[in-house]
């Protein structure tokens, strides 16, 4: 799969931002779609996935009620709204495709799948937090 991020960058503690991701792989039907994050020091964390066929979502209680993720059919595109950011949060966030959902479903709820090949990463936006 191919996976391009955007929309990273600066935002003060409390604000928003916005990141995109851009999933295409001509084999799959459906491409399900993970976001994950991983600062300095960490390892990668996954935060937050959609399920391409059905809508399903899965969110990860670090980011539960503060991060949203979305899909437009249209634009071919997942987003992921994150609000009221807090210094925990920066890092660099990475989007993942996969025609498989149980991997993505199972890395951001902490229940395993940590060894498996996602199909598709993009390059990483980072996203900075300031005081």
């Amino acid at each position: 799969a191919q996976v391009a991020e955007s929309g990273g960058g600066l935002v003060q503690t409390g604000g928003s931002l916005r990141l995109s991701c851009a999933a295409s792989d001509k084999s799959l039907i459906y491409i399900h779609v993970g976001w994950f994050r991983q600062a300095p020091g960490r390892e990668r964390e996954g935060i937050a996935c959609i399920n391409d066929e059905d809508g399903r979502i899965a969110i990860a209680d670090s980011v539960k009620g503060r991060f949203t993720i979305s899909k437009d059919n249209r634009e071919k595109k997942v987003y992921l709204q994150m609000d009221h950011l807090r210094p925990e949060d920066p890092g660099v966030y990475y989007c993942a495709a996969d025609g498989a959902w149980g991997p993505l479903h199972d890395r951001v709820l902490g229940l395993g799948s940590e060894l498996y090949q996602f199909g598709g990463w993009g390059q990483g936006t980072q996203v900075t937090v300031s005081a």
